[in-house]
């Protein structure tokens, strides 16, 4: 290993020095602890003994040789700070851990073989392809029983949820953090186990197998990867040799709002780890991405503008995008960052953080508050939806509707649409065929698709039964059409982020509550048309510059995906120029239209 680069925060490849590594006849443990007086080997193959590791190059790595030590193992490290203070701790940069409570780390060798490298060889970051990603956690998409600590493993989910996405019309798979973590109300983002795959659903190959099946089925896989802090288990980072590693010696900064620590990003040391990990995922899993979580919390000091910007959290993050980007360029990194900061997804080398996409928070925030909001005061809220094309081309933007907005009190989605139960699912409807015209990429939490109205919860199966009824079953059926129609006309993904790829029709009517734009690609032009009123508008006139001719692609309207029959779709004329229309309550259209 370069130990210089290491100490200064250049190397990606960590974890192919440190960690438990498999040999001919044995297995080689290293581990880098500074502060550490002694360390010992405890595991299964010396009957949990201690066995004293030795110091190396320059006295601040350990290192033993356990001859006969298997793949499977299990071992830790017995840790002995300068006081004599000893703390059993699992191995930072192990490849595998046991099922808490346990914590001990696993000998995993490193053997799986891919067979995907067409996939591999043709896969892009879809900025001018569309990029429809369906989020999940993993272990409450289907469960086998109504244990909450039953879950299929990574292969059996491949047979469930594969056929699954293929069907919906999705063809990205973002998993919440599969890193090992011990609390499973964290979802994993209070990870023990940076370079360990949680061992709740099984082993290194079978996650490797279940990434494998799903780029032969023509499906990337996100994974969530967690830069900015990690869990506070005496076993894992927290004080590992003794002294604040890991983390900041100070708690004013070195405790996150989540309660856990803080990862000091102005050590080389941690910048090392955090890279090599990063890495670690795209390279020994071909994760096709990472979508990095609280990325404000690196920006600014706890997340905070006002306190001001953390300037080595933002080299970190450069640096560590940089070095990603150049081993893996058609690897995709995403930004959680509802943070005004500027140039997150602009290249390095322009003086960006070098993300791909940044999630749009704020639009999410708008629409979202705009659709709870009653029709009778949507007009005083109009330009709530206007808004985030006044930023939009800031940033390549990302729109999420995640698991962090349908669980805590905030209600699911279709909770969200305002008014009784039988006015949700019409509003639904619109509301997605907004996001779908908008510009930016889409994502989707479960259950999301089929009118989920129980807020998630990590010990549940989503309510999958509540498509035995009519109108989830109608529900469903629209969201997996949109889906489709998304995926195949490039007027809804190819110039996402070029300002020639949108145009407003129409933003100005208040009190209609009716908006109009145009998307373009190159080879075809789409308009788009909403009515979010609980009124029927009639002879709605609308100018379409150069266009001769409108056909209907898709309507929200009753009728097609309603729950209770309803009207037809009135037809549209056109009159000297002008087309008018008649637009049902909530209705929302997709046309494709054909120029003069």
């Amino acid at each position: 290993m370069d130990y210089y680069g290491f100490y200064t925060g250049k190397i990606f490849d960590a974890y192919e020095y440190l960690g438990a590594h498999v040999t001919e006849r044995g297995v080689i443990f290293r581990t880098f602890a500074p502060g550490a007086s002694r360390i010992s080997l405890i595991g299964e193959f010396n009957s949990w003994q201690e066995q004293d590791m030795a110091k190396v190059y320059d006295g601040n790595f350990w290192e033993c040789y356990v001859e006969g030590a298997l793949c499977g193992m299990m071992y830790k490290y017995r840790i002995y700070d300068r006081n004599g203070n000893c703390t059993e701790h699992c191995d930072p940069y192990g490849f595998g851990m046991e099922l808490r409570p346990g914590f001990a780390s696993l000998v995993r060798k490193r053997e799986y073989q891919f067979q995907d490298e067409k996939w591999m060889q043709q896969r892009s970051d879809c900025r001018n392809k569309p990029l429809n990603i369906y989020e999940v956690h993993f272990g409450s998409f289907r469960k086998p029983s109504d244990m909450p600590q039953d879950w299929y493993t990574y292969e059996e989910m491949a047979e469930i949820l594969i056929p699954y996405l293929l069907e919906n019309g999705y063809n990205y798979l973002e998993i919440m953090p599969l890193n090992e973590y011990p609390c499973d109300e964290s979802w994993g983002y209070q990870s023990t186990g940076f370079f360990s795959p949680t061992s709740r659903y099984g082993t290194n190959n079978q996650l490797k197998a279940f990434v494998d099946a799903c780029h032969q089925n023509k499906i990337g896989v996100i994974m969530d990867f967690v830069p900015v802090h990690f869990a506070v288990d005496g076993y894992g980072l927290a004080h590992y040799d003794g002294s604040a590693l890991y983390e900041y010696p100070h708690t004013a900064v070195g405790v996150s709002e989540w309660g856990s620590c803080n990862f000091m990003h102005s050590r080389g040391e941690v910048r090392s780890f955090l890279q090599s990990a990063a890495d670690y995922w795209l390279s020994e899993f071909h994760m096709d991405g990472l979508r990095m979580d609280a990325i404000s919390r690196a920006i600014y000091w706890q997340g905070a503008p006002e306190r001001g910007v953390n300037y080595n959290g933002v080299s970190f993050l450069r640096e560590m995008n940089q070095g990603l980007k150049l081993r893996h360029p058609s690897a995709i990194l995403a930004a959680e960052d509802s943070t005004a900061f500027g140039g997150v997804t602009r290249a390095v080398s322009e003086g960006g953080l070098g993300f791909d996409y940044k999630w749009d928070m704020g639009w999410m925030n708008d629409t979202l508050n705009y659709f709870r909001t009653a029709p009778c005061y949507r007009s005083d809220n109009y330009h709530k939806l206007t808004f985030s094309m006044m930023y939009f081309y800031d940033d390549r933007f990302l729109l999420p509707l995640s698991h962090d907005e349908v669980v805590h009190g905030k209600a699911t989605i279709m909770q969200k649409m305002s008014g009784e139960y039988e006015d949700k699912f019409p509003q639904a409807r619109a509301f997605y065929m907004y996001m779908y015209a908008h510009t930016g990429k889409k994502l989707n939490f479960m259950g999301n698709e089929i009118g989920q109205l129980r807020e998630w919860d990590e010990k549940r199966e989503q309510d999958w039964n509540l498509l035995d009824y009519p109108v989830h079953q109608s529900f469903h059926h629209f969201i997996t059409d949109l889906n489709h129609i998304y995926m195949e006309h490039s007027a809804l993904w190819e110039k996402d982020y070029d300002t020639d790829g949108f145009k407003w029709l129409d933003c100005h009517q208040e009190e209609k509550c009716i908006y109009a734009f145009e998307r373009f690609s190159s080879k075809e032009h789409l308009v788009a048309l909403f009515n979010f009123s609980d009124k029927e508008q009639k002879d709605y006139h609308l100018l379409i510059p150069g266009v001769k001719q409108l056909k209907l692609l898709i309507s929200s309207g009753k009728g097609i995906y309603g729950e209770d029959g309803g009207q037809k779709i009135k037809e549209l004329k056109e009159k000297e120029g002008e087309f008018v229309f008649h637009l049902d309550p909530y209705e929302a259209r997709y046309y494709l239209a054909a120029e003069a």
